[in-house]
């Protein structure tokens, strides 16, 4: 006897889907569930966090999902948010619902790349991160540059004078897990001044090598997570901050532990359950963590932190502390090189040497950081928009309804990070 697929596999599951109420997104929001874990099933980085019934995910495991189906699901379950009565949402109730449409058109989006359709770089991040990087030419970035000799005068290579530089704010390997672990002191007291978390929060810290990223949340559920760091390339001291606040306070683990307290247990919204890395929320996640490392630590305050704490901890000058955050300041204005490289190299206008050559003049990268970053774009391709673009249009809204309020900005932070707010939504 044949057994009885899962609810979104056949057309007994779609009819009760269609027969649920009008005003009711609990089915659809399971199906979709379901369906993440099925093409996590054919996408092994797609499903980046899981911690629902873990019958569902043993379930899709049996199942096995042909792409097609998924596919075809999802724009069904999209149909269905599209038809549905909305007259009783309230305004957060209509949030969720385009959040799901949104999730969902980039799931199809994802199951037509694992399929083999080409995508352009642009067409790739709007289906599936909501958003579109601007373009940037390289004569915007040589004049960026010119700039930056005239800041940085000096014999030698521009790339070299900038990498001699930064040489001298490497944290040794034997100091790396002391400074890791202040900045991440620091940062958890700074974020439990203004946002109320779990008691039973916490996180691990690993420390890997031969990975395409510099560091990696893993969320576990039950408001712990695994915080990754990559270790096989030097790190520079401003990194310690940034990873501590960037993926755990008050970044992912924070945005994690609010979104599975707040939505998933407090009001039962099980999309929010899993985490689908090729979607729209991934913007929100990235550029809430990057701008949440200035939320925490503005300004001057994390040149003070840093020279008084991290710098001795690594046994670097603190005299120095404030030159090499000015130095920063400078190069942050070449923030969207990586993109434009990307975006070349994908759309295959460029091929890997010529990407290497790019990062190495107009983002200051060694060349074997441009191999690594080659091998992110290979993998997460134009998921690179997440970090900067993403962080600009977060930064942009908090800031426009913060109006220059310390406290206002960490409250809008925080509501942000706890709503299922879309990229579109943001502008």
């Amino acid at each position: 006897m044949r057994r009885i697929g899962l609810l979104w596999s056949c057309l007994l599951g779609l009819t009760v889907i269609l027969r649920a109420a009008p005003a009711d997104l609990n089915p659809i929001a399971a199906s979709y569930v379901k369906l993440a874990l099925a093409l996590g099933g054919h996408d092994g980085d797609y499903v980046d966090a899981y911690f629902g019934p873990a019958e569902w995910r043993t379930a899709a495991q049996v199942e096995k999902l042909p792409l097609a189906r998924i596919k075809e699901n999802a724009g069904a379950l999209r149909t269905g948010l599209g038809a549905m009565n909305t007259s009783g949402f309230t305004a957060l109730d209509l949030l969720r619902r385009e959040y799901l449409v949104k999730q969902l058109r980039a799931m199809a989006a994802r199951v037509e790349m694992l399929e083999g359709r080409k995508f352009t770089f642009d067409e790739e991040s709007s289906l599936v991160f909501d958003a579109v990087a601007p373009v940037n030419s390289a004569a915007h970035f040589d004049a960026i540059l010119g700039e930056l000799e005239k800041a940085l005068p000096g014999p030698g290579p521009l790339a070299a004078r900038v990498q001699a530089y930064r040489n001298q704010f490497v944290i040794p390997p034997d100091k790396v897990d002391a400074v890791f672990r202040a900045a991440i002191a620091a940062a958890r007291e700074r974020t439990l001044r203004h946002i109320a978390l779990p008691a039973n929060e916490s996180f691990t810290v690993e420390y890997v090598t031969g990975k395409p990223w510099g560091g990696y949340n893993w969320y576990q559920g039950n408001f712990h997570s695994l915080i990754q760091v990559n270790t096989e390339l030097p790190i520079y001291i401003d990194r310690a901050v940034d990873l501590a606040a960037h993926e755990g306070y008050p970044g992912h683990h924070v945005y994690n532990a609010l979104l599975e307290k707040n939505l998933l247990r407090d009001r039962g919204w099980v999309e929010f359950s899993v985490y689908a890395l090729f979607s729209p929320q991934s913007l929100i996640a990235e550029g809430s963590a990057n701008y949440g490392v200035d939320v925490a630590f503005p300004g001057a305050e994390r040149v003070a932190f840093e020279r008084d704490v991290l710098f001795p901890l690594a046994g670097l000058d603190p005299a120095k502390a404030a030159g090499y955050y000015h130095f920063l300041d400078l190069l942050k204005a070449l923030g969207f090189a990586g993109n434009e490289a990307a975006r070349r190299y994908l759309n295959g206008e460029i091929k890997a040497d010529e990407t290497v050559a790019w990062l190495t003049h107009y983002a200051f990268q060694e060349p074997v950081r441009a191999q690594r970053s080659i091998r992110f774009y290979d993998q997460y391709r134009s998921y690179v928009i997440n970090y900067n673009l993403g962080r600009k249009m977060v930064e942009d809204y908090v800031e426009r309804r913060a109006a220059g309020d310390p406290e206002r900005r960490w409250q809008e932070f925080k509501d942000l990070i706890s709503s299922p707010r879309l990229p579109s939504g943001l502008k």
